[in-house]
């Protein structure tokens, strides 16, 4: 049984009663504990009767951090395209400000913490697919458990209003109580199967691909355009998103490992790219463009691998994305730094050209700001922007929804860390969404991307049971 000393909370809740009183608005209330061992995936597993739909999973690689959420203490939203970057970031500094906060650990990703993402693109019309997760949606957790060098934190977050009593404290220990005792004990998941996969439009995809290339070789400034498709999974009965995160945990070593629920769907992904992490003044971004497939060796492996750093094409890809992410870090940053050359990024199935970058921030520069000047990236986008963009929104069969999009964390001391949600698919009861794209430039082929966006299906496909291992 796992038991905390519940005195701070109390009386943090009577203050923020008092307070919410005096402002005439609820009032957040955030207490950080230190407990002993604890898995968050069993956390996150343990809050599915009655947190299902409002839960969140993160891993960073190496599982440098990991975070799960349940229930939703407060959600912060936008649904327009006119600054939806500056407006989450005003009404989250507006929503601490009034805050109570009680930790006294100086760890980044515990206390008062938002989680979610933006929407690849907003002015796409959003379709029935995507139709329970707004252009910018973000929760605040009623309940973390945050695991950062194997330290383990657990938050509560609750809102107070002038109407509550100290029954709000009983209420909530208790039900934290519980929730602690049964992910110590662990849980049965759903158990499905998978008995069917549809390609969506892949004749249509192909085609779309050529045209494209025809309108690339006829000149003009657009290089390059992203361009994704679906793979559509069929169970024969719900499909339990922790045996998901689980494999991808376990398959996944090196990506970053996430879950975003909202009113019953669950966005899931395993993606190897960061856009941008701020731990205080430090940004960290990636530039990674151009892949090949693992070999079936080492030799084979190191084959493929010095082919990929000799490709003339894969080489101009990424090169389009390390001068892409150098502009948007020099105008948020004091100093970067950014190596000549690319390395390779090799993960479970699929090596990528990589080159990390760094900077430290300029004063005034949020986290979010940098995500908003680093999204889309041409990895994922196309260059230039704003060209790019345009030509996915009239050419793409696919509401992107989340997919290549900001996901991430954000704390209320402004550490963060957003990665692009690719890799990753969208859960709703027995179907699967998965996504998959490639960058299209001149030169490119149709049968070749389609095969590229081939491999990048299959980490989730791995981890719902639709490749043999």
């Amino acid at each position: 049984m796992v038991t905390i000393h519940d005195t701070e909370l109390k009386e943090g809740i009577l203050q923020g009663i008092i307070r919410a009183k005096e402002l005439g608005r609820p009032v957040l209330v955030s207490e950080v504990s230190k407990v002993g061992a604890m898995d968050p995936l069993l956390f996150f597993a343990s809050g599915k009767e009655e947190f299902l739909g409002e839960r969140f999973f993160w891993k960073s690689p190496g599982e440098e951090i990991t975070i799960a959420g349940l229930g939703i203490a407060a959600q912060l939203s936008v649904d327009s395209d006119n600054g939806r970057f500056t407006i989450i970031n005003k009404q989250w500094d507006r929503f601490i400000k009034d805050s109570i906060v009680m930790n006294s650990y100086s760890s980044e990703a515990i206390g008062p913490l938002m989680f979610g993402g933006f929407a690849f693109d907003p002015q796409k019309p959003r379709t029935a697919l995507w139709s329970k997760y707004q252009d910018a949606l973000f929760h605040i957790p009623r309940f973390m458990v945050s695991v950062l060098k194997g330290d383990v934190y657990l938050t509560t977050n609750i809102m107070c209003t002038k109407y509550d009593g100290i029954s709000l404290f009983t209420k909530v220990s208790s039900e934290r109580e519980a929730l602690l005792n049964k992910a110590i004990k662990g849980s049965e998941g759903e158990k499905s199967s998978l008995v069917r996969v549809e390609e969506i439009g892949a004749a249509e995809w192909k085609q779309t691909v050529k045209n494209l290339v025809e309108d690339l070789n006829n000149g003009g400034p657009l290089k390059k355009v992203v361009l994704a498709r679906e793979l559509r999974l069929y169970f024969d009965g719900v499909i339990d998103s922790v045996k998901i995160l689980g494999k991808l945990k376990e398959q996944q070593k090196t990506s970053f490992v996430f879950s975003f629920e909202s009113a019953g769907d669950s966005f899931i992904g395993a993606s190897p790219e960061r856009l941008v992490k701020k731990a205080g003044m430090k940004v960290q971004s990636a530039c990674l463009a151009g892949s090949i497939p693992r070999g079936g060796t080492d030799v084979e492996d190191k084959k493929l691998g010095d082919l990929l750093l000799s490709d003339e094409k894969n080489l101009s890809e990424h090169q389009y994305v390390v001068d892409m992410i150098r502009e948007a870090l020099e105008e948020t940053c004091e100093s970067v730094f950014i190596p000549e050359k690319p390395q390779l990024m090799k993960i479970r199935d699929i090596q990528h050209l990589y080159t990390p970058a760094e900077g430290i921030a300029k004063e005034k520069t949020s986290l979010l700001q940098l995500v908003d000047r680093l999204h889309p990236t041409p990895a994922l986008g196309g260059l230039p922007k704003e060209l790019a963009v345009e030509k996915i929104r009239e050419m793409e069969n696919l509401d992107r929804g989340l997919y290549a999009a900001p996901v991430g964390w954000l704390d209320y001391s402004g550490n963060g860390e957003f990665a692009v949600a690719i890799r990753s698919g969208l859960i709703q009861g027995n179907e699967a969404s998965l996504f998959a794209g490639c960058g299209v430039v001149a030169n490119s082929d149709a049968d070749s991307e389609y095969l590229e966006t081939g491999l990048k299906f299959r980490p989730m496909l791995s981890a719902l049971g639709g490749v043999q291992e």
